[in-house]
């Protein structure tokens, strides 16, 4: 398996930098994942760490080295992460939760699987066009358009994210095969809110990952001006097993059974005693599916 990679976040003109991303991979499978902390709400930075941290632990966990039923990896890893953010803000007793999008795509076997909760995007971009791309789980993009009348619908309402007291809404996509050149790209709203989906997918569909995205991000961040939101991305350009010679990317042929790579910051959060080894993230699960059983039970 090989493929280029590049990752980048850049503060706008906000206080602070919620957005968290990064990628991880064994020799036969590879995790991208990223999170844009909520505004709002206390905490968005730690509910964002804590999520991309709980599924890269729950990949590692899993990957050995490859993984069984993507969609079920990736949907179980959300609500695993939706879960530990509960967990964090009930030890502290707060009031309110902090809250978080996530966006995670598994490449494996040649396919690409993602998920997603909230407006953190994923393109899939081939051949300078968008072959697909994540909905937006928000008020305006569910409506599927922008209502009448002078008073703009703001983008930034969701109806579901990690972190809130109900149980997230996501949704999963794939396995999809991938060709030679394809890129996924995987970003917070920093950057479609800016820049169209057509300009994203024309820059990062002509240039190399390691070119297109800075460029991408310099764009957004120059447009708009001051106001500017958080810019995060991580993108991946995908590489045939006969042309492997074409980049200077990632080949994961070397890498043995059992070792793991990662560019995700490690340790919990600071006061987070609860590191997020397998215990706790069984621990998580088995509560989740608890909760499941005990609704099905009764609506029965």
């Amino acid at each position: 398996m090989k493929f280029s990679v590049f990752q980048v976040s850049r503060r706008g003109g906000r206080d602070k930098n919620e957005d968290r991303m990064g990628y991880c991979y064994t020799r036969e499978a590879v995790l991208f994942v990223l999170a844009d902390g909520m505004g709002g709400h206390p905490e968005g930075e730690v509910a964002a760490q804590i999520a991309i941290q709980t599924v890269s632990a729950w990949f590692q966990r899993e990957a050995k080295p490859v993984l069984g039923d993507l969609r079920e990896f990736l949907s179980t890893a959300l609500l695993a992460a939706h879960h530990q953010v509960l967990r964090y803000a009930s030890d502290r007793g707060m009031l309110d939760t902090p809250r978080t999008t996530l966006v995670a795509a598994v490449v494996q076997g040649g396919r690409a699987c993602w998920v997603h909760c909230g407006d953190s995007r994923l393109y899939l971009v081939r051949g300078g066009e968008v072959l697909a791309r994540t909905r937006d789980h928000s008020y305006l993009e569910l409506r599927n358009a922008a209502p009448p009348g002078p008073e703009p619908v703001n983008r930034n309402v969701l109806f579901t994210c990690l972190g809130s007291p109900a149980k997230p809404i996501y949704d999963l996509a794939g396995p999809l095969v991938l060709e030679q050149g394809d890129r996924l790209l995987l970003c917070s709203d920093g950057l479609w809110g800016t820049l169209d989906d057509a300009t994203i997918a024309r820059q990062i569909g002509r240039q190399p990952v390691s070119v297109a995205v800075p460029d991408l991000v310099e764009d957004a961040l120059r447009k708009a001006g001051g106001l500017s939101d958080n810019v995060t991305v991580v993108a991946m350009e995908w590489e045939m097993p006969d042309t492997f010679d074409s980049t200077q990317g990632i080949s994961t042929e070397s890498i043995s059974d059992g070792v793991f790579a990662s560019t995700i910051q490690g340790g919990p959060p600071e006061g987070f005693d609860d590191d997020l080894d397998d215990e706790a993230i069984e621990r998580s699960i088995a509560e989740i599916n608890e909760a499941i059983r005990r609704s099905a039970a009764r609506k029965a």
